[in-house]
C-alpha cells in the first residue's frame, strides 16, 4: 500500500515549534520538497529520515507516524473478526 494520502503529525508538530519546512529540511538533511512530500503523505520516509525528523521536532517516530498505522491495523483486524 502506498503512503499517498496518509496523514501524519509532522506538519502540526512543526507548526507548534514555529519551524518552516526549510528549517526542518535543513535539520534533517533533506530538501524542502522532501518535507512537503512527507507532510502530505506522498512519501514514506526511511527509518533514518523519520528518526531525524522526530528528533528535531522533539517527538517520537510513533507520535508522528504511528497512530494512523495503528488505527488502520486495528480496523483491519476488526474487519477480519466480523467475517
Amino acid at each position: 500500500m502506498s503512503a499517498r494520502g496518509r496523514s501524519n503529525g509532522v506538519r502540526a508538530a512543526r507548526a507548534v515549534l514555529g519551524l518552516t519546512q526549510a528549517d526542518l529540511a535543513a535539520a534533517a538533511g533533506v530538501t524542502r520538497q522532501t518535507v512537503v512530500a512527507v507532510e502530505a503523505g506522498d512519501y514514506a520516509p526511511s527509518v533514518y529520515l523519520a528518526l531525524a525528523i522526530a528528533d528535531r521536532l522533539g517527538r517520537t517516530v510513533e507520535e508522528l507516524f504511528g497512530e494512523h498505522e495503528a488505527q488502520g491495523a486495528a480496523g483491519a483486524a476488526a474487519g477480519r473478526e466480523q467475517r
